[in-house]
């Protein structure tokens, strides 16, 4: 027993930092459920067009503002999945379109099944989808959401939206963690009038209200841009605003940081400015940092969304969370069709994962406190 105490104490001793941030992150059960969310999140955005049946920019009227369709997963004890047909008829009293099922009909559902053709990550053609009909046509076949006023299929728009929110999450926040850092670091390390200087325009960039900047910022970009144009120009803005708070937080430590004796060390020792800020002095509050990028993330994907949503952000034909939700903007709409109201799920799933797993790690990033 003794012999096994002194092992596992040896092995701990021995433990790099970031065999140890595992340790303690494999304890975080609920981290661990949120990375694994989160990683279905990230597999959907690489291979949105396989899970999405549909083409997501078809439109059919006479699929309009349709329901979602159920699947019957079992023909009487055998398992196999079909849906019945659907047929649209206009009420004479209410003249609204309403839609029942043909009971008569059964169409099978085929996994990995042909529908329409597509580059699988951009590279290579293919027309495999993940659920799909016999006849290779999903479209006004399957409805797993419903559609929208125009009879777009909502789950296989809802599968490329959540390529395009969660990539702007991604892209956004790598370079306001570069701006963060960068600045940040120069202004506590430095000191001085660099040090005035990036904190006076932190100052003015915090004061200035959101959402009138954002509304400028929309009105400026041209309209006639295209949809790689305004993702970029999306994604550049919400960085630019969204390093400041990174860059305070920076700054503190390196005031704290540069008269500790490793950064006088390694000054002695001839290493440059920017070696001693990247390589000494970052990586001893690495757990603020990864604290600060795991809750910018959520802030950034409710930033897209809100943007998206008031109309500010990615427009049509793009296609995100927030454009989605742009369609249940009225009560109208959203007591006629209620169904518009669900590409939130996967907004609140993402933002409490990303907050779960930040809570892990920020405790993983500290394994000798």
């Amino acid at each position: 027993m003794a012999e096994e105490t002194e092992r596992a104490a040896e092995r701990l001793y021995i433990a790099s930092q970031w065999t140890l941030m595992w340790w303690r992150l494999r304890r975080h059960r609920l981290a661990i459920l949120a990375a694994i969310v989160l990683a279905g999140f990230y597999m959907i955005a690489i291979a949105a067009e396989f899970f999405a049946y549909a083409d997501p920019m078809a439109s059919d009227a006479k699929f309009g503002s349709m329901p979602p369709q159920g699947i019957h997963w079992f023909d009487g004890w055998r398992f196999r999945p079909y849906v019945h047909p659907v047929k649209g008829v206009r009420d004479l009293k209410t003249f609204k379109r309403v839609y029942a099922p043909d009971t008569d009909k059964k169409i099978p559902i085929r996994f990995f099944a042909h529908g329409y053709p597509y580059k699988f990550l951009g590279l290579f053609p293919t027309d495999r989808h993940l659920i799909g009909v016999q006849e290779g046509k999903a479209e006004g076949t399957i409805f797993l959401l419903g559609t929208d006023v125009q009879g777009r299929d909502l789950w296989s728009r809802l599968m490329i939206a959540t390529r395009v929110s969660m990539s702007i999450g991604l892209v956004s926040v790598a370079l306001s963690l570069l701006l963060g850092i960068l600045l940040g670091g120069i202004s506590g390390f430095y000191g001085g009038w660099i040090d005035n200087v990036i904190q006076r325009v932190i100052e003015v960039l915090r004061s200035i209200p959101t959402i009138p900047l954002w509304m400028g910022l929309a009105a400026a970009v041209p309209r006639d841009w295209s949809v790689i144009k305004m993702y970029f120009a999306i994604t550049v803005i919400i960085s630019l605003l969204g390093w400041t708070e990174l860059a305070r937080v920076v700054r503190g430590r390196f005031l704290s940081l540069r008269e500790e004796d490793f950064v006088i060390a390694a000054e002695l020792s001839g290493s440059s400015r920017m070696r001693i800020i990247l390589r000494h002095m970052v990586p001893s509050f690495l757990s603020h940092i990864i604290a600060a990028t795991t809750l910018a993330l959520p802030a950034m994907i409710i930033s897209e969304t809100a943007l998206s949503f008031l109309g500010l952000g990615l427009r049509p034909p793009a296609i995100s969370w927030g454009v989605l939700l742009r369609l249940a903007q009225n009560i109208n709409a959203v007591a006629v069709t209620p169904w518009l109201l669900l590409p939130s799920i996967p907004v609140i799933i993402a933002v409490l994962a990303f907050n779960f797993l930040g809570d892990g790690l920020r405790d993983a990033a500290d394994p000798y406190g």
